[in-house]
């Protein structure tokens, strides 16, 4: 049988319906919201997440204040654009986009933003954090779409043995360890993994968030397989997104799998939202 295909479209409605009352409360103390983008040139992955995300802030009444930069823009002008927006009270959530160009310092980049605006959880105060355990601070929008995409479909995470293919500090890690807490049994794999097809073929649920088109081939996947495809990347010679699974082979193979798109990134625009929410509630107790 085929294998179903997991959609990004019901789960981000399901979380939109849990957000609006939140903002309807909200918006009766006068408060509306708003998310700072900032994207750097003009990447199709960029562009694709940017247009869901502003999507999904427009239909749930969240503003989008972005600025966007050109590809050849210096370290000092981003980290300018960070700075304006940590002073202004009327933005609760900063977002930019990754990988940042060659010669820019990610760390530096990315501790630049006020933690009670890193919405996407990737400054080390947020990391030190969410790996402590403690209550303060986001986690990275993507990993924890993982976890509601699965919970959504009622597919169990308890017991499984799972792997990851990646291990970004903002993805592929943050993904293991919220797996983890889900009790999951959880090996975290890369592109370097000795005898990542066996690794891969032995685990019931696979995670991939290498960026690399074709990381996962036959050879890795074996039926009866829950696959979540992080993977977003623009196939210059099909001319469309790819993820890091060969979706052809594996919609033959695997019990189910996350769609390319149209599957994760809705839901990972939504948790945006959520944290959006979430940093204007607490500014708001605060005032």
């Amino acid at each position: 049988m085929p294998a179903d295909i997991l959609r990004g479209a019901p789960v981000a409605e399901a979380l939109s319906e849990n957000l609006k009352p939140r903002i309807r409360a909200l918006a009766e103390r006068g408060v509306t919201p708003c998310l700072g983008m900032i994207r750097i040139g003009e990447r199709e992955g960029d562009l694709s997440y940017e247009r869901s995300a502003a999507k999904r802030c427009g239909a749930l009444g969240i503003a989008v204040r972005k600025v966007v930069l050109p590809a050849d823009c210096s370290q000092e002008e981003l980290l300018s654009v960070i700075d304006a927006m940590n002073r202004d009270a009327s933005v609760h959530g900063i977002l930019f986009f990754r990988p940042l160009p060659e010669g820019m310092d990610l760390r530096r980049v990315s501790d630049a933003i006020a933690p009670e605006k890193d919405v996407d959880g990737i400054s080390s105060q947020s990391m030190a954090a969410v790996y402590a355990g403690l209550e303060h601070g986001f986690f990275p929008c993507t990993a924890q779409a993982v976890i509601e995409m699965l919970k959504y479909y009622k597919l169990t995470i308890c017991g499984r043995r799972a792997v990851v293919v990646g291990r970004s500090l903002v993805t592929g890690r943050p993904a293991a360890l919220l797996l983890l807490g889900a009790h999951a049994t959880v090996t975290v794999c890369h592109t370097r993994t000795r005898d990542l097809a066996r690794i891969v073929s032995e685990s019931e649920l696979v995670v991939t968030a290498t960026g690399c088109i074709n990381t996962l081939t036959e050879e890795h996947l074996r039926p009866g397989q829950i696959v979540i495809d992080i993977g977003l990347t623009y196939d210059e010679t099909r001319g469309k997104l790819c993820g890091d699974v060969d979706h052809e082979a594996a919609e033959r193979i695997v019990r189910c799998i996350s769609a390319v798109p149209g599957g994760i990134g809705a839901v990972t625009s939504t948790i945006l939202c959520a944290h959006v929410v979430e940093a204007a509630e607490a500014r708001t107790e605060e005032s």
